[in-house]
């Protein structure tokens, strides 16, 4: 009864952790809610969807209403015989009265250049704030992924350390007995001590590398990681979809969101040389106002008068000190970087796509070779384990074979993790990656 308690309680702490584990999606899930770097970028996209409205005010009419109220005091003594008052007096006059002025004006611009070359570019702006946001999240799949599968690969390493320190205890413990009894020297006992003092080293050390995982992903999420799902057990590996590079390298030079931005950029640069040179032609602007004034006061000030006006205005600059002319120089320059710009960003793209291809299918071939790597290991130890209890193998050969063992599944591990980012590095390279592919990566996962 006892025992079928016990079982309860087992089974009831591994289904508890196993519920609180994260898998892939729910860990970008929470960068999604609490990642600075990608907040930032959705306020950034926010600001640049407001240029296209901003720019289009600048072709559209302004109108205001100005008014004033004024109050006037004066007052005058005029010096001739018809000031004089009926006792000889001579009077002056005062005026006391107040001006009430309102005034509702328009100004629609007819042919201003700049201000058209200025709304192309608020589009321009906006598409770009576009392209970068949807960088920014390529960007995190990126990010989270990368970290998620660091923390794996360092808890495997932690873990096949451990076993590795176990094993070498174990060898540590015979080398002593056997020693003890005489059948085996000294040298033995030092070697199995001094692989057991190195594989205690390399623990704290992977330790820490997985205290610092742990860091660099709690950074994106927000908050310090739960268990995270390992990987099956033997999974298997799919290879890229196109299985040829080009179609991936063309993608990458054309849909790359970095490419993308670098061509609105040029677009903008090539715009900002038109509106440079808008400085030297003229503007045409039709105006129109309304404005009424009233006089309310002392004798004959009082009084309403109405007024409107319409027409067009223009203005012709003449010289400038040649301002404009190197404005214009400024902007044919500028012009010309972005071009160089964007064939580095070009190539860059296509680079990327090709390392990214490359690596998924040199991983592939890795996994594979490891995995026969594994088999042959494991069958190496127990041959140096049987060689060494019937006295044809040495303790260091045993050792040596233990290393080798846990090295190579370290390695298989990494291989696996790499393989699986370099898959999304090139999805994103070509400027295809989307939220929806982390679900077969996510399926490669224990549920």
């Amino acid at each position: 009864m006892q025992k079928s308690h016990i079982a309860v309680l087992i089974a009831s702490a591994f289904l508890s952790i196993s519920a609180q584990a994260a898998d892939l999606i729910q860990v970008y899930q929470q960068a999604l809610a609490n990642d600075a770097t990608f907040a930032s970028a959705r306020a950034s996209l926010a600001v640049g969807r407001e240029k296209t409205t901003q720019g289009r005010s600048l072709l559209l009419p302004t109108v205001g209403l100005d008014g004033s109220i004024v109050r006037n005091d004066g007052d005058s003594s005029p010096w001739n015989e018809g000031a004089l008052g009926a006792n000889g007096i001579i009077t002056g006059t005062s005026q006391q009265y107040r001006t009430t002025t309102h005034t509702l004006s328009l100004q629609q611009p007819l042919f201003r250049w700049a201000n058209w070359q200025t709304y192309q570019q608020s589009k321009l702006q906006q598409a770009l704030s576009e392209a970068q946001f949807a960088q920014a999240q390529q960007d995190l799949i990126t990010r989270v992924s990368q970290a998620y599968f660091d923390v794996l690969a360092a808890q495997d390493t932690l873990e096949l350390n451990r076993a590795q320190k176990t094993a070498t205890t174990e060898q540590l413990a015979s080398a002593k007995r056997n020693f003890e009894v005489g059948t085996q020297t000294i040298t033995d006992t030092h070697e199995a001590q001094a692989a057991y003092d190195l594989v205690v080293a390399q623990e704290f050390a992977a330790i820490n590398d997985l205290e610092n995982k742990r860091s660099a992903l709690q950074a994106i999420i927000g908050a310090a990681p739960t268990v995270l799902v390992p990987l099956k057990p033997g999974v298997v590996l799919a290879a890229p979809q196109p299985a040829a590079i080009e179609p991936w390298v063309s993608s990458a030079e054309s849909a790359n969101y970095g490419v993308v931005s670098a061509e609105l950029a040029y677009e903008s640069a090539k715009r900002d040389i038109q509106k440079s040179r808008a400085g030297h032609y003229p503007t045409l602007d039709l105006v129109a106002n309304a404005r009424r004034q009233s006089n309310s006061g002392q004798y004959n000030v009082s009084g309403t008068n109405n007024s409107n006006a319409i027409g067009v205005q223009y203005s012709l600059p003449l010289f400038n000190g040649f301002a404009v002319t190197s404005r214009v120089r400024e902007s044919i320059a500028l012009e010309d970087k972005s071009r160089n710009d964007l064939e580095t960003t070009r190539r860059n793209a296509a680079l990327g796509a090709r390392q990214a291809f490359l690596g998924v299918n040199s991983g592939l071939a890795q996994v594979r070779a490891l995995q026969a790597a594994e088999v042959s290991s494991t069958s190496a130890l127990e041959s140096n384990k049987l060689g060494y209890q019937v006295g044809v193998r040495i303790n260091i050969d045993v050792l040596n074979a233990q290393r080798q063992l846990y090295l190579t599944r370290r390695d298989l591990s990494r291989a696996r993790y790499d393989t699986i980012m370099n898959g999304l590095r090139l999805k994103s390279a070509a400027g295809s990656l989307r939220e929806a592919d982390l679900v077969p990566v996510n399926n490669l996962l224990v549920k």
